[in-house]
């Protein structure tokens, strides 16, 4: 049963690292030129956050799994809920970083809120640890959301897929 454990802990790091490598020289070359607030974490804070995070929710989606006996009927709405904003997660960096589309990655990071917030709530029935690992991750994409939308106001010369 480790196996699985390890698997779900691991498995949300395998996007944000991608995220991370294919987007990495944009980081520099493009992120550190936008207008942000005074408020913006440093970039070094952003990989010890989301470490910490996705290890948070990948084991607490272990923990829910697991007390619905695997992939059954009943992992149908919580699984999804979990998988579908895992996918919005994953897919905010290349919106933001790669192809430089503030729009995008605003309507994505609402979304994916959304879909966050339902998983929390479909959790909680199931599993209230499993639900309260996911509460460090809410409050950090209500500060992502804000920032992504004050970037977003504070940038509006920068058009969707070109560089300064």
């Amino acid at each position: 049963m480790w196996a699985y454990t390890v698997g779900f802990t691991v498995l949300p790091h395998v996007g944000g690292f991608l995220g991370w490598f294919l987007n990495r020289k944009e980081i520099p070359a493009w992120y550190e030129k936008l207008k942000k607030p005074s408020w913006c974490p440093s970039r070094r804070v952003f990989p010890v956050a989301w470490t910490m995070l996705y290890t948070g929710m990948g084991y607490a989606s272990y923990l829910v799994w697991s007390d619905l006996g695997g992939c059954g009927s009943k992992a149908i709405v919580p699984m999804g809920l979990y998988g579908a904003q895992l996918l919005l997660n994953w897919a905010w960096p290349p919106l933001f970083f790669g192809a430089h589309n503030l729009n995008m990655a605003v309507v994505d990071v609402l979304c994916l809120d959304g879909l966050a917030l339902g998983t929390f709530c479909s959790w909680y029935r199931i599993n209230r640890l499993a639900a309260l690992l996911l509460l460090p991750y809410l409050g950090w994409l209500a500060m992502a959301t804000c920032l992504t939308i004050r970037v977003w106001k504070d940038n509006p010369q920068l058009e969707p897929g070109k560089s300064d």
